[in-house]
């Protein structure tokens, strides 16, 4: 099984690893000098399929024997001469993750992929500057495993956090592991796969700021909060226009979750630098379709390398309906609102934006009146929005601040690495639009 060689780094080096045996360091590859003419590494890969039954932080059996044991030519490429920046996204399943992935991918440039000549169902996306990591991947119990033990995948002993803390601190220090896969097709746990550290990587998931050793690694965090009847709406339309679900196994299923969700997953808002609140619209009484939608995006005030987005003037409370010969808009209108606030006991800015757009170009007139959104050029956030004008949320306050947010990112990295002395971050000139 061979793995392929990259370098993505200032520096590359080939050399001999060999995987720890400890069940919490399973996959981090120890470097040993290099020993002839060629480099090889050991590793103990479970059978495709095999069952992983160690919970969080606990032994178990990895369904692994010496036979299995295989030589694999390793390529470490460090992600620049700075650690990896990590960042850390949260969300329950079916809210939008993947749609935020592509954008941030976008705005570092090129596309994200699975990585090639891999697992066809690696969650795992690589572009030239990110890795995406899904969290599911750390699930210790596989689809059976849950359901003879009475657990969802939300619950922590269905996951293994210390091989999460492990694997993501390794990466953040500029070492390659092996990380596991969880099958999504099969529901089983499939053989690990190579990680390069990159220079940014992004831990997206359910459980990305659970665990307080993971969250200490984080350099910035957001998390994506929709509302119990937006994630209803979604789901209806989802599960019964494109599933054939009934309504009634809908709800069982909504219901089954909730438990778990508000006691394990809802709770890492308080922990996030940036939440991605998704409501219903406020224009449209009782409204309960779900299309038009309220969305707010919480700024948490004193974060480092992170300057809040304000509309006019920072600090101030504004309510804006723009002008509509200026922005395009059909019924029920459109509406601004920023203003200070406090969100579990941090202050906090908030900007909010409820209805949708009817021309994207014309968003440009939004734009010019946001400050601090950390474009590199005036009409930034207008061109990427154009860019994917086919991906959801594009119309509304999710596609809008899924894109600021990216900038944030990217302007977190560059401050980042430019105190780290790195060349590619004392390269980059972010302008403060």
């Amino acid at each position: 099984m061979a793995a392929a060689c990259s370098s993505s780094g200032s520096s590359s080096r080939i050399g001999w690893f060999q995987a720890s045996s400890s069940s919490s360091n399973i996959g981090i590859l120890q470097h040993h000098p290099w020993r002839g003419s060629h480099a090889s590494s050991l590793f103990s890969f479970p059978k495709l399929g095999a069952r992983i039954g160690s919970s969080s932080g606990g032994s178990g059996s990895s369904g692994t024997s010496s036979s299995n044991r295989v030589r694999v030519l390793v390529c470490c490429a460090a992600g620049g001469d700075g650690k990896t920046i990590v960042i850390g996204l949260a969300a329950d399943s079916g809210c939008g993750k993947s749609t935020f992935m592509r954008r941030l991918t976008s705005v570092f440039g090129g596309a994200a992929s699975p990585p090639k000549g891999g697992n066809p169902d690696s969650n795992t996306l690589i572009s030239d500057t990110t890795t995406v990591i899904c969290l599911d991947d750390y699930h210790s119990l596989d689809r059976t495993g849950r359901k003879e033990k009475g657990v969802t995948a939300l619950d922590p002993k269905a996951n293994n956090f210390d091989l999460m803390y492990e694997q993501v601190k390794a990466l953040k220090e500029g070492k390659a592991v092996q990380k596991p896969i969880y099958n999504h097709v099969s529901g089983l746990l499939d053989p690990p796969e190579l990680i390069q550290p990159p220079k940014i990587l992004v831990i997206e998931g359910l459980h990305p700021m659970f665990d307080s050793r993971v969250r200490e690694l984080l350099d910035f965090s957001i998390y994506l909060d929709i509302s119990d009847a937006v994630k209803f709406a979604w789901k209806i339309q989802r599960d019964m226009a494109e599933r054939g679900h009934s309504l009634e196994s809908i709800k069982a299923s909504i219901a089954a979750r909730k438990p778990d969700f508000d006691a394990y997953i809802d709770t890492q808002k308080q922990y996030a630098d940036v939440v991605i609140q998704v409501l219903p619209t406020q224009l449209i009484p009782d409204d309960n379709e779900g299309k038009v939608l309220r969305v707010r995006m919480i700024m948490k005030e004193g974060v480092d390398n992170f300057e809040p987005v304000y509309l006019f003037d920072e600090g101030s409370t504004i309510s804006w309906i723009p002008c509509g010969r200026k922005l395009t808009c059909s019924y029920p209108g459109i509406k601004f609102f920023y203003g200070p606030d406090t969100y579990y006991d941090n202050e906090v800015s908030v900007l909010e934006m409820d209805g949708q757009f009817d021309k994207l170009d014309e968003l440009i007139y939004v734009e010019s009146h946001l400050s601090n959104i950390s474009t590199r050029f005036y009409g930034e956030i207008t061109q990427q929005m154009l860019k994917h004008a086919d991906f959801p949320g594009s119309n509304n306050g999710t596609g809008l601040f899924q894109t600021i947010v990216g900038l944030k990112i990217r302007d977190v990295f560059e401050r980042i690495t430019s105190k780290q002395g790195s060349p590619v971050g004392a390269a980059a000139a972010t302008s403060k639009v």
